[in-house]
Order: C-alpha cells, then structure tokens, then sequence
C-alpha cells in the first residue's frame, strides 16, 4: 500500500511539479566526437551523450544549452550548460548518477540550481580558451589527440609580439571561417598570451565571444610566425585585410580547449581552474 508520504517522494514524476533550472560544468575529450551540437545524422556528439545521460538520470527527456559550441576534435575542460527539470534529485545525484551514465570521455564537474534568468550562454560574459602545442621534433604517442604537434622550433616571443596586434575590438573577418554564420565579425580579445612551459607552448585567449575557427586560424598565423616563415606585424595585416584568403593555414583541432567562461557574480557558480588539467598547474600558479 503506497503511503501520502511515499507520493510526496515521488512527486518528481508529477507533470504537474514546479519546474527548476540547473546549471552544470562539463569536461570532455572531443577527439572522438563530431563537435558539441547533435546532429540529425546521429553521429557522435558531446550534446548527445550529456542529454541521453541526463535524460536517464530525470527520467524525462532532457535538453541542454551550452555557453559556446566547440567542433569536432575540440575539447572542453570547463564547458557550462543549463536545463530544466521538474524531477528533485540530490545535487550529488543529478553529477555521480549523470557521471554513471556517461562514455569515460565525458564528466559532469559539478551540477547546482541557478536562477531562472540563467542562460549559459546569453547571460556569459566573455570566453576563455587554450590551444596547447607540443614543440618538439618527435611526435608525442600520450596525448596524441590532446595537442597540436609541431616539428618546426618556434619563437615564443615572436608569437607574443604578434599575439599583441590582434588585442582589443576589432572585425576578425580574416580569422573567421569562410562558413561562419555569425552576422557581424568585430569581436573583442581581452588578452591573448603565449607561453612556453617546457615543450608545451600555449596559447591562451579571452574574448567576449568567437567566431568559427577564429582561434585555429589565429593559432594558424602565430605558429607562422614563430617559425620564422612570417614576421610578428604579418598578425595584424592579416587582421586589417578583412579577407579569410589572406590568413593562412586553419590550425588542427587537436590542441584546443575551451577552459572558462565568465557569468555575473550573482548566479554564485562554482570557480574551477581554466585547465585542461595536464596543463594547468603550470598556468594557473601564482605569477602565470
């Protein structure tokens, strides 16, 4: 005999029940995956894997917006995303539960409630992002996926020199995608470093938002100019010739990560090191 006590327990499964809007922070290897958006073709993607898990997890179909897309090969180390849900589960229960039914590849970090005027990615701020390169002159076997290799010795400080060119509000149409969809190109960088740490050189930017493989062709152009092929001021005739044909060669997807995004402080979500994880303890030390 079910008790008054037992149906207020189960009253997730109410249709009825008061609907509530969760965000979360998703890590995710995206070497295997076709980009973060699903498709209709039912090829592998992030989105697809998150909202099946998640799905499970509500015991109702679960759709999720993310704070940026990310394409296939692209990684995340701190993707942030929203749903919404009438089901009442644990905190611990919507990550450890979600985190049972995902592939090893994906990880939800952290799930909470957040205001209903949260929206990951109208209510984002700006966006960070890390491309890391392993300079050497053999190819790596570990993290074959996990960075871009280049044979070629590269000169971080050119690349810096030119990294400085493309700083501030600009229109980035030469560092967009001939595809790019986005109906205006001016974006703006609010830092854009090169480091190097060892054999790992990285390239770490900031930006109120990015056009379609904006960051590949900006990474395509430095590490042009680190190797000598081009001089540091060739960043900025590239950016002011308003012309994809003149900017080089579209960096691989292997070595990028979206690492951060930034939110008004009054929707209180958890702060995580930008990553990825291998490499941020070098970045994220005091005085990096």
């Amino acid at each position: 005999m079910t008790s008054k006590s037992d149906t207020a327990v189960n009253s997730h499964e109410d249709s009825s029940a008061p609907v509530q809007r969760l965000a979360a922070c998703v890590e995710y290897d995206g070497a295997r995956y076709h980009g973060w958006q699903s498709l209709k073709s039912g090829l592998p993607t992030i989105q697809a894997e998150v909202e099946k898990a998640l799905s499970i997890v509500a015991d109702h179909p679960v759709s999720v917006v993310c704070a940026g897309r990310t394409d296939a090969g692209v990684h995340g180390s701190n993707q942030i995303i929203h749903f919404d849900t009438p089901s009442i589960r644990p905190m611990r229960g919507w990550c450890f539960g979600g985190n049972t039914k995902l592939p090893d590849s994906i990880a939800l970090r952290w799930v909470k409630p957040v205001d209903p005027e949260f929206h990951a990615r109208f209510s984002a701020q700006w966006r960070r992002y890390r491309y890391v390169i392993y300079n050497g002159p053999i190819r790596p076997a570990h993290l074959a996926k996990g960075v871009t290799w280049n044979h070629r010795p590269l000169d971080v400080s050119r690349m810096q020199q030119a990294a400085k060119y493309l700083e501030g509000q600009h229109d980035f149409t030469s560092y967009r995608a001939v595809q790019c969809q986005a109906k205006n190109p001016v974006r703006h960088i609010m830092h854009l470093n090169v480091n190097r740490y060892g054999e790992m050189i990285v390239i770490d930017v900031k930006a109120n938002a990015f056009l379609h493989h904006m960051i590949r062709n900006i990474a395509g152009v430095l590490m042009t100019i680190g190797c000598g092929k081009r001089e540091p001021v060739w960043a900025k005739e590239v950016l002011d010739a308003r012309d994809r044909a003149k900017g080089g060669v579209t960096a691989p997807p292997w070595g990028l990560y979206f690492a951060q995004v930034g939110y008004p402080e009054q929707f209180e979500l958890p702060e995580l090191m930008p990553g990825p994880m291998f490499i941020s303890p070098l970045l994220d030390t005091p005085g990096n």
